[in-house]
C-alpha cells in the first residue's frame, strides 16, 4: 500500500503525517539515522517546572510521560534515560507530531500510526508495542485533563 493512501494518515496531524511520510520514503539505513535524530529532539523537562510524570510500564526502559491541555492545545513532557535512544526517538516524534495539537487531534491519532513508517524494519515488535502504550497513556491523560475520562 502506498503510504499516501494509508487511511491512518487522514487521522494524523499534519506534522505527524510529515514524519510518517519521511520515514516511509527512507531506506532502512536512513530510518536508523532518523531515529537517532529524533532521539536528540526529545524535549527536555522545563527547568524549575515540576510535572507529575507517569511511568509507561509497557516500555522495557524506564519511560515517563505527562500530557497537559492549555488554551485548547496539548503540551507533552517526557523523560527517558540518555542510554535509550529508541524510546527517546519515540518521544521526539510524538512531541513534534502531536505537541500543540488540539485534544481532538491527539485523541483521533491511530495507536498504530507507525505502521506505514516501516519502523518494523529497524525496531523490535516489543518496542513498537511500547510506542502504542505511550500514545494510549497520552490519550488517557488528555481525556482526564479535558474532563472526559
Amino acid at each position: 500500500m502506498d503510504v499516501r493512501t494509508d487511511p491512518r494518515l487522514e487521522r494524523c496531524t499534519p506534522k505527524l503525517r510529515e514524519i510518517i511520510q519521511m520515514f516511509a520514503q527512507s531506506p532502512k539505513m536512513l530510518k536508523t539515522e532518523l531515529l537517532l535524530d529524533f532521539a536528540k529532539r526529545m524535549p527536555r523537562l522545563p527547568e524549575g517546572v515540576e510535572v507529575p510524570l507517569e511511568r509507561v510500564h509497557e516500555c522495557q526502559t524506564p519511560f515517563f510521560v505527562h500530557a497537559e491541555v492549555r488554551d485548547g492545545r496539548v503540551a507533552l513532557y517526557f523523560d527517558a534515560p540518555k542510554e535509550a535512544p529508541t524510546v527517546r526517538a519515540f518521544a521526539g516524534m510524538l512531541a513534534e507530531g502531536l505537541g500543540g495539537a488540539t485534544p481532538e487531534e491527539v485523541l483521533d491519532t491511530p495507536e498504530d500510526f507507525y505502521v506505514p513508517m516501516g519502523l518494523s524494519e529497524v525496531v523490535s515488535p516489543l518496542r513498537l508495542r511500547g510506542l502504542e502504550a505511550v500514545l494510549r497513556r497520552i490519550k488517557r491523560q488528555v481525556l482526564e485533563r479535558t474532563g472526559r475520562a
